[in-house]
C-alpha cells in the first residue's frame, strides 16, 4: 500500500472452483505463520481510571504497548501482505470508564502511526468510544459496497458475561476492535476511505457524524435502490461456490462452538471438584501424623492442578471462542456482500431483458446498446473482482488465524499437562522415602 494511493480490486483474477471450495492446500498447512495484524498486538489497558470530563476524540499521551505474548514471539512475523509494504499502523488500547450524570461508557485510545501523504502528522492519538466504531463500520458499508467490510464485536453483553464494564468484558472488545481496524487499515482499498481517515485523525468526531460525509458512491446507490423483485438466472459458478463454503464453514463453527462451551462447562465443574478435593486431604493429614506428608503433598498436587485448569479454561474463554464469533460475524458480512452482488447482477440482467424486448418489437433490427446498461456491466464487473480479491485475502486472514489460534491452543494444552505431570511426578520422592522409612528391620 505504498504510493498514498489505493489499488482497485478490479483487475483480479478469476479463481477456479476447485480453488474456492478447497481453500487449504498441503502447502498452506506446512509453516504455521501469523496474521499480520497481530504483529502490532495492542497493550492491554486498565479501566480502573475515571475521567469525568474526556470528549470523544480529545488527544491523549501515547504509551509503549506490551510486549508480545510468548507464543507469538515464536512464531515468525510478517509486516508484509501480499507483498505490500505497510504504512498506516493502527493500534486500540487504554480502555477506560466514563461517568456522566446521562450515562457510563468505555473509551478506548486510538493510536496512529503513518507515512500517507493524506494525513496532516505521521502520528495521532484520540479516544473512541463502541458507537464511534459502528458508525465508522457503517459508512465503510455505504461507501464500499462491493467490499467485505471486518465485523465488530456485537454491541451486547456476550454470552457469559453480565457486567459491560468488567475488565475481562472490556479486554475482550478491546482486542476485537483493535482487529477490526488492522483489518481495515490493511486493506489496500478500504485503509484509503474518507471516513477511515476522519476516525483516525478528527479531534471531534461528534461533528463529522452531524455533517455527513455524504460519500456515497453510484455503486452504493444502484446497489441500494436496485429492484429486488427480480429473480436472477443463476449465479456464476464461482460465486455460488462461495454461498455453498460459507453454509459449510458455518455448521462446521456451530458444531466446534458447541462442543467447545460444552468443555468448558464440564472444566468449571470439575474445577468445583478439584477445589474441594484437595483441602480433604489436608484436613486427613492432621490426623495422621505418620501420612502427613505425603498426604499434604497430595493436596498441593491437586491445588496445583486447580491452578493450571482454571487458566487453560479461561485462555479457551478469553483466546479460543472469540475467534470462532469473529468468524461467525465475517461469514454474515460476506453473505451481505453476496447479496449485493447479486442485486448489480439482477439490475443488470433486467437492463438486457428490455433491450431484447425492445429488439423484437422492432422486428430483429439489433439497437445500439444503451450506455446505462453497459454502465451496468461495468458496475457487475468491477463488483465481481472486489469480491474475489476480498475473498482471496478473506481466505487468506482465516488461514493464518486458524494456524495462530490451532497453534495457541496446542501449546496451551502442552502446559496444562505438563504442570500436572510436574506436580504429580513431585509427590513420588515423598511415597517413596516414606516407603522406606516405614520398611522394618531385617536380619
Amino acid at each position: 500500500m505504498s504510493g498514498g494511493t489505493p489499488k482497485t480490486l478490479c483487475s483480479s483474477g478469476q479463481r477456479s472452483l476447485q480453488e474456492i471450495c478447497h481453500p487449504l492446500s498441503a502447502e498452506d498447512s506446512s509453516v504455521l505463520t501469523p496474521s499480520p495484524d497481530v504483529g502490532t498486538a495492542a497493550a492491554t489497558g486498565s479501566i480502573g481510571e475515571k475521567d469525568l470530563s474526556l470528549p470523544n476524540g480529545t488527544p491523549v499521551d501515547t504509551s509503549s504497548p506490551a510486549s508480545s505474548s510468548s507464543l507469538l514471539n515464536r512464531l515468525q512475523l510478517d509486516d508484509d501482505l501480499d507483498g505490500e509494504t505497510r504504512d498506516l499502523f493502527v493500534t486500540v488500547d487504554d480502555p477506560r470508564k466514563h461517568v456522566s450524570t446521562m450515562e457510563t461508557y468505555i473509551t478506548y485510545r486510538v493510536s496512529t502511526k503513518t507515512t500517507r501523504a493524506e494525513f496532516d502528522l505521521p502520528e495521532y492519538s484520540v479516544r473512541r468510544r463502541y458507537q464511534d466504531f459502528d458508525w465508522l463500520r457503517i459508512k465503510l458499508e455505504e461507501s464500499q459496497p462491493t467490499h467485505l467490510i471486518p465485523p465488530l464485536p456485537e454491541k451486547f453483553v456476550m454470552k457469559g458475561v453480565v457486567d459491560r464494564f468488567s475488565e475481562e468484558f472490556v479486554e475482550t472488545r478491546r482486542k476485537a476492535l483493535d482487529k477490526f481496524l488492522k483489518r481495515v487499515a490493511d486493506h489496500p482499498v478500504l485503509s484509503f476511505n474518507e471516513h477511515f481517515s476522519v476516525f483516525l485523525s478528527a479531534k471531534d468526531l461528534n461533528a463529522y457524524k452531524k455533517q455527513g460525509l455524504a460519500l456515497l458512491t453510484k455503486m452504493g446507490e444502484s446497489v441500494k435502490y436496485v429492484t429486488g423483485g427480480y429473480k436472477l438466472r443463476g449465479r456464476p459458478v464461482e460465486f455460488a461456490a462461495m454461498g455453498e463454503y460459507l453454509d459449510v464453514f458455518t455448521q462446521k463453527l456451530g458444531t466446534i462452538d458447541r462442543i467447545a462451551q460444552r468443555i468448558i462447562k464440564e472444566q468449571s465443574e470439575y474445577l468445583v471438584e478439584l477445589k474441594e478435593y484437595g483441602p480433604v486431604y489436608s484436613s486427613w493429614a492432621s490426623f495422621e501424623a505418620e501420612l502427613q506428608e505425603p498426604l499434604e503433598g497430595v493436596a498441593g498436587c491437586v491445588a496445583n492442578c486447580c491452578s493450571a485448569l482454571e487458566e487453560l479454561t479461561e485462555e479457551m474463554c478469553e483466546d479460543f471462542l472469540p475467534v470462532l464469533r469473529e468468524y461467525v460475524l465475517y461469514i454474515e458480512s460476506m453473505k451481505n456482500v453476496l447479496k449485493k452482488r447479486d442485486q448489480v447482477q439482477a439490475e443488470y440482467e433486467t437492463k438486457l431483458e428490455a433491450v431484447a424486448f425492445r429488439k423484437e418489437e422492432r422486428s430483429g433490427v439489433s439497437p445500439q446498446m444503451p450506455t446505462d446498461v453497459e454502465k451496468c456491466q461495468d458496475r457487475m464487473e468491477c463488483f465481481n473482482a472486489d469480491l474475489k480479491a476480498d475473498w482471496d485475502r478473506w481466505q487468506n486472514n482465516k488461514r493464518q488465524d486458524f494456524r495462530q489460534l490451532l497453534t495457541g491452543m496446542a501449546d496451551k494444552n502442552i502446559q496444562y499437562y505438563e504442570k500436572c505431570l510436574a506436580a504429580w511426578e513431585s509427590l513420588i520422592p515423598l511415597l517413596q522415602d516414606k516407603q522406606e522409612n516405614g520398611k522394618p528391620e531385617t536380619n
